[in-house]
This record gives structure tokens, sequence and C-alpha cells, in this order.
């Protein structure tokens, strides 16, 4: 017998990839989960998971499911626990941002959403790489590029720029940086550019066409820190640079980078009132700051 309560089984499974966290999150336990999810297999006679070393993930034949199975779930948080403007917001959205914006703009600002909804969970991902629209990870995401696919809905949020810091103990212990050509002989901190599928993102050439980074790492935290602790300069958003008291602009006139963020929210879920208010966060954090433009 069919039993559409099964889907809830497999967008938990979906969404968190191990089936003793799909439990605690259902309250029950993972064999329930296991079970669950295998009479599910059944009733559709194709497999719907890849047991894999790093976790659950869907096949082809389960994406092809969740929009169905996210439909119910929306459809009952908007019944019993998303509706009524006395209530406040319960139930989970799902955020992706690059690491920039989200570990110093979006996850700091939390706490106004958090005051007026406690009983709303966010789960906030932060990457460097670029969305995976069709696994349905996110229910709404800020990014670099604007995505082209017809199931999202689509904004711009702000621009912002780019500039190039040092610190005041590596401006003093190096040469002087009087033109762009006196960069070649410093340490140029960026991002690794093998392994980065965000166009906006490699760009050091374009801003900085002569030089090479010659200490990388794939997140702006690890730039920020390895800039403080005096070891080169650094491209960053000068929402996070100006606020580093021991930081200092280098050529800020002839240097600067611009670049834009998106807002994407899934079609489907752009109703529920929990997905509203963290839009609307999103757009109250960027209108709050002085660094946006």
């Amino acid at each position: 017998m069919r039993n559409a309560d099964d889907l809830k089984f497999l967008l938990e499974l979906a969404r968190t990839g191990r089936l003793v966290e799909a439990g605690r999150r259902l309250g029950v336990e993972h064999t329930t989960v296991a079970r669950r999810i295998a009479n599910l297999e059944r009733q559709v006679g194709e497999r719907l998971f890849d047991r894999l070393s790093s976790g659950w993930r869907l096949t082809e034949r389960g994406r092809q499911l969740l929009p169905y199975a996210e439909t119910i779930d929306s459809a009952m948080t908007a019944a019993f626990g998303d509706t009524g403007k006395a209530q406040t917001l319960s139930g989970t959205v799902r955020l992706a941002a690059p690491d920039g914006f989200g570990a110093y703009v979006l996850t700091p600002g939390l706490g106004r959403l958090r005051e007026d909804h406690p009983d709303l969970a966010v789960e906030v991902t932060t990457a460097t790489s670029n969305l995976s629209l069709g696994a349905r990870d996110f229910d709404l995401a800020v990014t670099l590029e604007r995505p082209t696919s017809r199931a999202v809905m689509i904004r711009r949020l702000t621009d912002y720029s780019l500039k190039l810091y040092a610190s005041e103990d590596y401006l003093a212990r190096h040469e002087p940086i009087t033109s762009t050509r006196d960069l070649v002989r410093h340490t140029i901190i960026w991002y690794i550019d093998s392994i980065l599928d965000v166009q906006p993102l490699k760009s050091l050439s374009a801003i900085l066409p002569d030089c090479k980074a010659t200490i990388q790492t794939n997140n702006i935290s690890g730039h920020l820190t390895a800039t403080k602790a005096g070891l080169g300069l650094s491209l960053l958003p000068t929402y996070i640079g100006a606020t580093e008291p021991k930081l200092c602009e280098v050529l800020p006139e002839e240097i600067v980078g611009r670049r834009t963020y998106w807002v994407v929210v899934m079609k489907e879920l752009s109703h529920l009132r929990r997905v509203q208010a963290v839009d609307s966060l999103l757009t109250s954090l960027v209108a709050d700051s002085s660094v946006f433009e």
C-alpha cells in the first residue's frame, strides 16, 4: 500500500544524508528511517538513494520524487505551523551562501530572526562552489552568479567591492607599494584556482593582472587570517576588510573589484512565511550596512 507519509522520510534523508540525523529530526530511530525508505523504494520499484561512504545521496529517481515530498511538507507546515500573523514561525529554512557573506554578514545577523521566531531553525551552508539546483539542497540562497534555472525566483541583493588589504606589520617589514608594478615582489593570498567553479571568484588575474597567488586557501576566513598574521596581501570584500582595524587598504584608488550578490528562492517554497522571513532578513542586513552599495 502506498503511504505518502514515507515521503517525509525521503525528504529528511535527502537533506541530512545520514540515517541517524534524519531519525533525530523526525523523532524516530534510524532503523525506522531505513525501513521507511526501503518501503518507499519497493513502492516505486527503483532505488531512491545511493549508499555512499560520505552519506546517502539521491538517485535520479529520488530527485524526481523530491519536489512532491517538499510540496507535502510545505502544505503541512502552512496548515499547522506557518500561518497566522500572531504566530511565531517554525520549521527549518535551508540557506546557502558564499563563504564571505555567510560567515561575516548572514550568520552574525541571525540574532534578530531568533528573537522574533525562536522556534525557526536556519541551516546555513557556505561554500565557494556553484549550487546544485537539481539536488534541491537549499530553500533560498545568496549567489555570485545569476542562475538561469526556471525553477527559482531571482533578484539582485546588492553590489559590493573588493579591495587589496595588508596588515600594518606586513607593510612595515616589506618594500613600499607605490604602484601595481610593485605587487609582483609581494606575497599574494587568494583562492585555490584549480578547485574554483564560480566564475566571479576567478578574478585575481583581472584585478591584479601581473600577480600570482603564492598562498592559497579555499575560504575567505583563511585569507583574512593569513593577512592579519602578516603573511601577505589579499583581495577582501570591503564589508570584511574595512572592519579590521589593523588592516590597511593598499592602492585603494587603483585596485577595486566590483561584484554582485543575487538572492535565489525555490519557486514552490516562495509562498512560505518562514522563507519570506529569511528573505526579508537578507534585505535588511544589506540595507543596515554602510559598506554595501
